[in-house]
């Protein structure tokens, strides 16, 4: 996966009205932000392939260990939010158990 720098530079530029800037970061923001909304709908069906090859092979639907790296995984790197985060993306991608 490529990121992009921030645009730091541009956004601190002398001279730089303080609107220009807010308007600039918050089109940064709404692309990140549909990037994220795609990223976790392609998440989603992935998941539901996952889901359904498990259920067709006769195994449960959820698989809660995995669940659990997950967790780990998302907290490890964001804190305590992070498993909020990653409770919800769990929630979206195979519903409430």
């Amino acid at each position: 996966m490529t990121t992009t720098a921030p645009q730091t530079a541009r956004e601190t530029t002398p001279g730089t009205a303080p609107e220009a800037v807010i308007a600039g970061a918050r089109e940064r923001i709404d692309a990140l932000d549909d990037r994220i909304i795609g990223l976790i709908q392609e998440r989603m069906a992935v998941s539901a392939v996952v889901q359904q090859t498990r259920v067709a092979s006769g195994g449960r639907r959820v698989h809660l260990s995995r669940e659990m790296e997950i967790l780990a995984r998302y907290r490890d790197a964001l804190g305590k939010p992070g498993t909020a985060l990653a409770m919800t993306l769990l929630e979206l991608s195979r519903g409430r158990i």
